[in-house]
């Protein structure tokens, strides 16, 4: 029974880190969009739809992410091309995507979805307890883990990520060392989209293989505490999200057991961790001002 808690925390906290991690990077860039609920939920609805129409669930995870990376466009086009305020946007984004989501996805209400089968490694697979947890996962897991280690790379180890660093900290200065701000940025948005495409792909072909409306359920601003719960650190990104993952999985466990605590406490539990967590790191002030992009939410404007 461990094994299989084990096994639900993993398929949890997947969309979680893949979602959070494309947002890091975002925000690395000196950009805050709020909007990761709005585009997990159109990249949930774009995999449900390819994978059903085409009968192939990797086609649905492409369009899972393609539909996220264009509707981070929107965003991009919005605060980085008009200079629209970025906070604003960004809950404006989430809003739509739910409400799209909601009107693409009508037709598919209720109809079984083609989930995405787990890559089984063999013998690898056999080993006792670990075996099932690292080598019979499904696709998604592994792109997290991929993401986890290549944005950890990217940003500290790549001279590209060190600019990009740099636009976040300062893109005056940036732009006047000749970096292209715009269009880094335009870049570090369009990634984080398609991560949170990917996200929603994992929720409608894996966690629960079907179209349920706002099934993102709060997943993405779960995703954006989880940014700040990691201090813009990839591998942190890694705990919170199976932390969180966690809580979400075992307060359904405890639902089933029985336990005598109200069932709603329960389900909000993995909201009011977010808010505790974040309320600990804001005392560690000194952390959190070391770590924070220092243009981040500032719009940039080249002739200015």
């Amino acid at each position: 029974m461990f094994e299989a808690i084990l096994l639900t925390i993993v398929t949890a906290a997947t969309p979680l880190v893949i979602a959070a991690v494309g947002e890091l990077v975002t925000e690395r860039a000196g950009v805050l969009n709020l909007g990761v609920e709005g585009m997990m939920i159109m990249g949930a609805v774009c995999a449900f739809a390819g994978s059903y129409l085409t009968g192939v669930p990797l086609l649905g995870v492409l369009c899972g992410i393609l539909g996220g990376a264009a509707f981070s466009l929107l965003f991009g086009f919005l605060t980085l091309t008009l200079v629209a305020n970025q906070v604003a946007t960004g809950l404006a984004l989430t809003l739509l995507g739910l409400g799209l989501s909601g009107q693409i996805g009508e037709s598919f209400v209720g109809i079984p979805g083609v989930k995405l089968q787990p890559i089984v490694f063999p013998i690898l697979s056999d080993i006792p307890f670990i075996g099932r947890l690292l080598f019979a996962q499904d696709i998604t897991f592994y792109l997290s883990i991929a993401l986890i280690i290549g944005v950890h790379w990217f940003l500290f180890k790549s001279r590209t990520g060190l600019k990009m660093r740099a636009i976040g900290d300062n893109h005056g200065s940036a732009h006047a060392l000749g970096i292209h701000v715009v269009r880094t940025r335009y870049l570090a948005v369009m990634f984080g989209g398609a991560c949170a495409g990917l996200a929603g792909a994992q929720l409608s072909l894996v966690y629960t293989p079907q179209w349920v409306e706002n099934m993102a359920a709060g997943r993405g601003w779960i995703a954006l505490a989880l940014v700040v719960f990691a201090s813009w650190r990839p591998w942190r990104v890694l705990a919170g999200g199976y932390i969180f993952g966690a809580v979400g999985i075992l307060q359904l466990h405890a639902q089933a057991l029985g336990i005598g605590v109200p069932s709603q406490f329960l389900s909000m539990l993995p909201y009011a961790v977010t808010i505790v967590v974040l309320i600990v790191i804001s005392h560690n002030r000194r952390t959190t001002l070391i770590n924070t992009p220092a243009c981040l939410g500032k719009p940039f404007v080249p002739d200015r």
